[in-house]
């Protein structure tokens, strides 16, 4: 049995960051980073990583791992998370891993979705009537097809919504209804799971709050650095939140302003998307927090959980 595994989730913005790095110094665990962007170098700012002098405290791992123009993908993740668990595990200290990325956490839980192979002609006239029609199109034909999918992805995420249309094409079945295997295996560790929940309202307000915070630290400056490398950012990165709205006022499609409201509207729909995926999760222990609740009391209610729990 896994005493000490420890899984923290939450919508952008909700302060499950914090909660891991000030519960990991309590009780001398180290973090498993369970996001998609924070992930890729020199991605700092965008991705609200956690600041150099907190990963001086704190050991983190999978976080910068991988280079702007690289391909990263759920089973490279898993592949170098469980290498982290064994790594901890090795060290006899606690495992707690963070993120709000809902197929990481999926795959992190319970393994890989097997789901069909891929079929090059029919994802080569996918990806050309993206470039045609744009995401939006393709988008609305997934919601007809696979409205629970569509729920989740974002209309702008071309390769996952390629990938949902070429599953209802080769098996005849909505991705969602095979993405079941999730709800239904056994997890792969004893795995305590904490999820951090705000009201709507709050959570917008932070959300609008980081992407200010973001842009004064200079986000702009630092998509402007990335562009600038020799090799070019992956579609992956350069979709990312935060940094495709700049990349679009950068190459003169909207303004500064535009591009600050369209990071806040897409986060914000981001988070709406979070918490479709939550809501499939099973065995969480929901903190409730509210807008003025101080960091110390959300972290003495994680351990009040944590002990009623046995870990």
């Amino acid at each position: 049995m896994d005493t000490n595994m420890i899984l923290i989730l939450g919508v952008t913005a909700s302060g499950k960051g914090t909660l891991a790095f000030e519960l990991a110094e309590r009780i001398g665990a180290e973090i498993i980073s369970v996001d998609s962007m924070k992930v890729y170098r020199r991605m700092d700012i965008g991705t609200a990583k956690p600041s150099r002098e907190a990963q001086r405290q704190v050991r983190y791992h999978l976080i910068n791992v991988v280079e702007p123009s690289e391909f990263f993908s759920v089973a490279v993740f898993l592949e170098l998370a469980e290498s982290a668990i064994e790594q901890i595990k090795a060290k006899n200290k606690p495992v707690i891993a963070v993120g709000g990325t809902a197929m990481y956490l999926k795959a992190l839980l319970f393994g890989l979705f097997e789901g069909p192979g891929t079929d090059k002609q029919l994802r080569s006239q996918l990806k050309q009537r993206i470039k045609e029609e744009g995401s939006g199109q393709l988008h609305k034909q997934l919601a007809q097809l696979d409205p629970v999918a569509a729920e989740r992805i974002d209309p702008n995420d071309s390769r996952r919504i390629i990938r949902a249309l070429e599953v209802c094409e080769l098996t005849g079945r909505p991705i969602s209804s095979l993405q079941t295997q999730f709800t239904q295996a056994r997890p792969q560790h004893n795995w305590k799971i904490i999820g951090i929940r705000r009201e709507r309202p709050d959570a917008a307000y932070r959300i609008n709050l980081r992407v200010k915070k973001m842009m004064e630290q200079g986000l702009v400056d630092e998509v402007k650095a990335l562009l600038a490398e020799e090799k070019p950012l992956s579609q992956q990165a350069s979709c990312a939140i935060g940094y495709a709205e700049i990349i679009e006022h950068l190459n003169g499609k909207c303004s500064l302003d535009e591009a600050f409201e369209l990071i806040k509207k897409n986060t914000r729909k981001f988070a709406k998307a979070q918490r479709t995926w939550f809501r499939s999760f099973k065995n969480v222990s929901w903190l409730d927090v509210t807008p003025d609740e101080p960091a110390e009391k959300i972290l003495e209610r994680a351990i009040v959980l944590l002990e009623q729990a046995g870990c």
